[in-house]
């Protein structure tokens, strides 16, 4: 069995695949490299092929009609043959370094035959046209190279909880959960991250800066203008973390309020997203998801509704939208990053 399987969804990703895929050739035949291409126009597909080719046994390319990140994320899932599974983004690349020493802690997993559900690593944000690269680590959060049950986690900062970025989880625990992400639906890298984890039960903190984030292409769907033009598929995730999980049924209390912070998160951006467009449409939005909450999730709905952040979203004033906007920048600033 492979170490480590890294699924690499691609759509139109000629320009900067190459740069990804080269990187994750260094960790050898104990990898396994799953090239998506989920329907591509250019000569993505082409490339993906001239590397299954150059590469036998290490990668393979699986071709599929357009279907969305979500898709690709899954088909990685599906066919996957590593111990453990990582998704890493084509424009995006991982650490030399780093990448070495995770090998060589899958390796000792592998060897000793107890392996994390969880496997977490730092992340940088890479926001070239600032010149800025922002690293996001666990120090504080995470006790550093043992295994780990979440009564030995410890408090995370709001600027530092886990992307996909950050996750290597245990193929088998993917599976097992239930994991099924949204076909044609931006932003299901949190319920890839989200889901998961209420079945974890075991983890181990690598304090190495490994994914390198790119942010600040103008048509990236993280870009604030792109989000709030898709907000109906930011909603929609949003409702499906609901749906997905009842955080009242986690029966350890340190990691229900992890994946509470987390969920107040994401519900805190789909509101300020909502407030930020101006639009009476998009308000209503806002008030819909509110009311869902209020009538499905009442344990999560009380919760929500008395801390700060939602009663600032839920001020529906125009003194009350003004102050969630400020909060919102403020944060921007804070965190450095859009």
């Amino acid at each position: 069995m492979k170490l480590l399987s890294v699924t690499v969804p691609c759509y139109n990703s000629q320009d900067y695949m190459r740069h990804c895929v080269d990187v994750l050739l260094q960790g050898g035949d104990e990898v396994e490299i799953l090239i998506v291409d989920d329907g591509s126009s250019d000569n993505t597909a082409a490339i993906a092929d001239e590397y299954q080719q150059n590469y036998p046994g290490i990668v393979r390319a699986i071709h599929q009609p357009n279907g969305g990140h979500g898709a690709a994320v899954m088909t990685g899932v599906k066919n996957a043959q590593g111990l453990y599974f990582k998704v890493v983004d084509s424009d995006d690349w991982l650490d030399d370094d780093a990448y070495a020493k995770v090998l060589d802690t899958l390796r000792r997993f592998a060897a000793e035959g107890n392996g994390p559900d969880l496997l977490v690593s730092n992340y940088v944000y890479e926001k070239v046209s600032a010149n800025l690269q922002r690293p996001v680590r666990y120090t504080g959060a995470l006790p550093e190279n043992k295994m780990l049950t979440w009564d030995e986690v410890g408090h995370f900062r709001k600027g530092q909880y886990m992307l996909m970025h950050a996750v290597i989880y245990r193929t088998q625990l993917l599976r097992d959960c239930g994991l099924d992400l949204p076909r044609h639906t931006f932003y299901v890298d949190n319920l890839f991250v989200y889901v998961p984890m209420a079945s974890v039960k075991t983890l181990y903190y690598l304090n190495v800066d490994l994914y390198r984030y790119f942010i600040g292409r103008d048509d990236q769907s993280v870009q604030e203008q792109v989000m709030i033009r898709r907000i109906d598929q930011q909603l929609r995730v949003n409702r499906m973390m609901l749906e997905q999980v009842q955080l009242a049924r986690i029966a350890n209390k340190r990691q229900q309020s992890y994946m509470y912070n987390y969920l107040e998160i994401i519900t805190t951006v789909s509101s300020v997203l909502c407030i930020r467009s101006g639009s009476e449409e998009n308000l209503k939005k806002k008030a819909d998801l509110w009311q869902m909450i209020h009538d499905k999730h009442p344990w999560e709905y009380r919760r929500l509704r008395r801390g700060i952040m939602g009663r600032v979203m839920n001020m529906d004033s125009r003194p009350g939208r003004w102050l969630a906007v400020t909060a919102y920048k403020i944060s921007q600033k804070l965190v450095g990053f859009n």
